[in-house]
């Protein structure tokens, strides 16, 4: 995983924060009603809970001591009644606070990923997509334990000790002191808990991060495992891994195991307290044995809502950890920037302008230097270079995917800081050398689920890039099958559909980065026809390493080092015997030796 900024999947941030809290309970606010369904209904579980030990007492000292039959019937349905009457409450009150958590988690989800569409690629250079993957289905999911079960379900535990502690003050006070009597041993042990449990869960948040960085990083290069036979060595690693992550575990259940027989200890030693004290009184018959009764059965309901808190805590803490990293990301404005006017092209021609423009990714790492050229509209222009010329830059500026720090650029005259953003993509279809194709069929994948492209217009695009010849030998023809990655397609067929993608598109300007560079003479020799046909009428830029493929280019820039050294047609860069002549040259004894 990238080290550009602290690890923050292992960072826990504080038990509880106020200012996360009233970020996240924007997210409540729409559904403020089932909040406030969801407290009334858990007032009323906590209420019908302690009154079956006072109905107990009741059913004791009333009946049972009196050997009234009759009275023990009718109490024994009423208590059968409020079991009943609970078990529906609670029913309802389950249903409505997990689809409470559901509505919240989607609208978050939602919020999410439409944030990270706007993210420009700056930040996607920078940060892993493991880590947007966790923001987006762990972090998220942890907060769905705390809107579920978590926040409103903190009320029916206080809401049950305020009841129990209501009903034992009102039936003796002189055992509710003795029962909570061991109160200050339990909170010094949950307080204690709290401190150990919240270092073990870093250390397995830690862990956790390492193995999932680990297996998908190894996943995505599971191809380069297996052509050098690493998969023994990998085994090896990950298992390291994964032991330090199963020790961080069971190091975090060790103080679970240790703090629950705690609470279970102290709730014998509550009882028996009672017993001894309660006992007494009831041999001197200053106190029923009813009583005795209902308090042993209060003492026992007493401590489950402790328990219970303490789980409340470890989901809170994973929470608070899980906002502190979703607002991080929602907060990040590495956008780049849209006007809020923008200016509108009327009837594009596609003249595109570079004006001393200088760009760097990295401040004071400039990779192009004062590059100024102009496109007329029509025209079809190839850019050259080694690797790390600064090509590919110029295609990522002119598409506004990075934002330039000196000059300008322009279409049809206009910086294209003016332009709307969203729009000024429409204009240009982009081929690159590293096609993506994503899930789904290959017609999704030509219109990319675009309703504005008809039937006959994304056929038309693949067949004019000569797609349509392996596309109508699959069983399902257009509505065939593409695994992720399109697996299933040969390199050249997956060329094919994304320039049948750009085409379908209709752009002004179309740029192809080393599009052919991937496929095979064949496929190369389908697609320079297309794009003899195509280019009529475009404004395109054509990045090539082939230098064969762009001789017919109406211009050639030529460049070294992230600048401009030579612009002209191929005969007269050759003719010049400057950078093009050399690297022609180098092709040429190339294929003249193969």
């Amino acid at each position: 995983m990238s080290d550009t900024k602290t690890n923050d999947d292992e960072l826990l941030g504080k038990g509880y924060d106020s200012t996360l809290m009233k970020r996240l309970l924007t997210f409540v606010k729409p559904y403020k009603k089932y909040v406030v369904l969801a407290i009334l209904l858990n007032l009323i579980v906590a209420g019908l809970g302690p009154l079956r030990p006072y109905l107990i007492k009741i059913a004791v000292d009333d009946y049972i001591v009196n050997k009234n039959y009759d009275g023990l019937f009718y109490i024994s349905l009423f208590l059968i009644g409020a079991l009943f009457f609970q078990a529906i409450i609670q029913y309802v009150l389950t249903y409505f606070t997990q689809l409470m958590g559901q509505k919240i988690i989607f609208d978050l989800r939602v919020k999410i990923f439409k944030h990270v569409q706007r993210l420009s690629l700056k930040y996607f250079d920078k940060t892993p997509i493991g880590r947007i993957v966790t923001r987006v289905t762990n972090d998220v999911e942890s907060l769905n334990e705390l809107f579920a079960s978590g926040i409103v379900m903190i009320f029916s535990d206080v809401f049950i000790i305020l009841w129990i502690f209501a009903f034992m003050f009102f039936m003796s006070w002189e055992l509710a002191l003795i029962t909570l009597s061991v109160l200050p041993f339990l909170v010094y042990a949950t307080f204690l808990f709290r401190k150990k449990v919240r270092e073990a869960y870093r250390k397995v948040r830690h862990h956790l991060a390492k193995l999932n960085s680990y297996m998908q990083e190894h996943v995505t290069g599971i191809n380069i495992v297996q052509i050098f036979n690493k998969e023994e060595d990998e085994l090896k690693k990950f298992s390291e891994i994964n032991a330090e992550y199963r020790k961080a575990n069971i190091d975090s259940v060790f103080y679970y195991a240790i703090f629950f027989p705690t609470v279970e200890v102290l709730s014998s030693i509550s009882i028996a307290l009672i017993i001894w004290y309660g006992g007494g009184n009831v041999i001197q018959e200053t106190m029923t044995i009813g009583v005795l009764f209902a308090f042993i059965q209060f003492t026992e309901m007493f401590f489950r809502p402790i328990r219970d808190l303490s789980e409340k805590y470890n989901i809170m803490q994973t929470a608070m950890a899980a906002s502190e990293r979703i607002f991080d990301l929602l907060d990040d404005d590495t956008i780049i920037p849209n006007q809020i006017e923008p200016t509108k092209i009327k009837n594009v021609k596609g003249e595109i302008e570079f004006k001393n423009v200088t760009f760097a990714y990295n401040e004071g790492e400039d990779v192009l230097r004062e590059i100024s050229f102009k496109i007329l509209p029509g025209e079809t222009v190839a850019i050259v270079g080694a690797t790390g010329a600064g090509k590919t830059s110029i295609i990522s500026l002119l598409t506004r995917f990075y934002d330039i720090q000196n000059g300008e650029i322009l279409i049809d005259g206009i910086n294209i800081k003016d332009l709307d953003k969203f729009e000024l993509k429409k204009l240009i279809s982009v081929v690159l050398q590293d096609v993506f194709l994503f899930s789904g069929d290959i017609k999704s994948n030509i219109t990319l689920g675009s309703e504005n492209i008809s039937e006959d217009e994304y056929k038309s695009a693949a067949k004019i890039v000569g797609a349509d010849n392996f596309i109508n030998k699959l069983p399902n023809k257009y509505e065939e099958q593409v695994k992720e990655k399109g697996a299933t397609l040969s390199v050249g067929q997956k060329q094919l559909l994304s320039f049948a993608r750009a085409l379908a598109f209709n752009p002004k300007i179309l740029i192809l980065d080393e599009a052919t560079s991937s496929v095979d003479t064949e496929t190369e020799i389908l697609i320079k026809k297309a794009i003899e046909k195509l280019l009529v009428g475009r404004t395109s830029i054509v990045i090539a390493h082939r230098l064969s493929t762009i001789q017919n280019a109406d211009k050639i820039i030529v460049m070294h080092k992230g600048k401009i050294r030579e612009i002209g047609t191929h005969q007269k860069l050759l003719a010049e015997k400057g950078i093009y002549y050399k690297l022609y040259k180098l092709q040429y004894q190339k294929q003249e030796i193969s």
